[in-house]
């Protein structure tokens, strides 16, 4: 888990403490904690408390957003760290339209997928 400085935490609109998650999803903060570990979800330090967080687009009423963890995958395997990975899924891609994270909502992770597989190239 990383610290996230102030660039990458105005890009994200909002976010939850693992507490939150846990409840969402009906479900122990332990497994919301082991999500993080197996790189399902991604989590960073942030707030006075330094409490983990998660951007609030990754959770969608009572699940994880469809194609979330296969993103994540691509980008880990492409070598970026945990802030890196926020920041491309929440910064604006013309040509998706709007961001990454936003088209994972809308149910175009196949879009997304591809893109963050033609970074490796």
């Amino acid at each position: 888990m990383t610290e996230i400085d102030a660039k990458i935490d105005a890009l994200v609109p909002g976010w939850l403490t693992l507490p939150d998650i846990a409840e969402a999803l009906d479900v122990e903060v332990t497994r919301v904690r082991q999500l993080v570990k197996e790189g399902q979800l991604v989590a960073v330090r942030r707030g006075e408390n330094r409490a983990l967080h998660v951007p609030d687009a990754f959770i969608d009423g009572d699940k994880v957003v469809k194609g979330l963890s296969g993103t994540l995958t691509l980008l880990r395997d492409d070598g970026f760290t945990v802030e890196e990975m926020i920041e491309w899924l929440f910064t604006s891609d013309p040509t998706l339209p709007g961001t990454p994270a936003q088209a994972l909502r809308e149910n175009r992770g196949t879009e997304v997928k591809r893109r963050a597989q033609a970074l490796a190239v």
